[in-house]
């Protein structure tokens, strides 16, 4: 099953500072058939105005990663991380028992995230915050592994999430093909950051929906050059 979500059916919430997109129900947004691909529970597709940004907040049980599409965004937290995380890298928080924290944009223009939420396989660990630099060079033509908690992903030097899930990204050339392997009870759900792609013949849009399951793989073909982000989960 192969499903594209246009940008254009995406939950809607516009408050002036923050311009956000939601492919699941999220806040004031609410879609029966949309609250969830396997753990993957939130995926907001957030522009933020320059000076602006989330105040402290808390959190608690939820692995959320955060992709900086362009600008960059600046946290801060009660266990005392701070950091500024810029276009293309990638924060991690596992807010476990519990965190507070703060995301703005300090840049003098708008910066635009992915924020992805994750459930997570255990409740009640300690919190924890990471960022990292990741090149896009090394995501030429396949995926490379931003955030992951697969036990195939450890020493790869990807940032840790409490989740037999991953984040990753790859970067395509116009007329590049790239084929994706899914194993079985496994679940994908793919966004292009920038460009255009087919996926299994069928069309997608920057910032599109990409839900992808019960196929053993899946052919990429990039119509325009590429950013893809994907969530790959247990389907269940």
């Amino acid at each position: 099953m192969i499903e594209i979500r246009p940008f254009d059916s995406l939950g809607k919430a516009n408050f002036g500072w923050l311009n956000a997109n939601h492919h699941f129900s999220f806040g004031h947004y609410m879609d029966p058939q949309r609250m969830a691909w396997g753990r993957l529970r939130v995926w907001n597709d957030d522009e933020i105005a320059p000076g602006t940004g989330f105040d402290p907040h808390p959190h608690r049980d939820m692995e959320i990663i955060t992709y900086v599409r362009e600008g960059a965004i600046t946290h801060k937290d009660n266990m005392g991380n701070e950091g500024r995380t810029e276009a293309g890298d990638v924060q991690i928080m596992s807010a476990g028992t519990g965190v507070v924290h703060a995301e703005y944009n300090l840049e003098p223009t708008t910066t635009r995230i992915f924020q992805i939420w994750i459930m997570p396989d255990r409740r009640g660990v300690k919190p924890a915050w990471g960022a990292k630099q990741f090149p896009k060079e090394k995501r030429d033509a396949g995926f490379e592994v931003l955030a992951s908690g697969r036990p195939q992903d450890e020493g790869q030097g990807a940032l840790p999430i409490n989740v037999d899930g991953a984040v990753l990204a790859a970067t395509l050339k116009k007329g590049q093909t790239l084929v994706q392997p899914l194993a079985a009870g496994r679940a994908a759900y793919i966004v292009p950051a920038r460009g255009a792609v087919t996926v299994e013949g069928q069309a997608a849009a920057a910032r599109d929906g990409i839900a992808i399951r019960q196929v053993r793989e899946f052919a990429i073909t990039a119509t325009e050059d590429a950013e893809l982000v994907m969530v790959e989960i247990a389907d269940a």
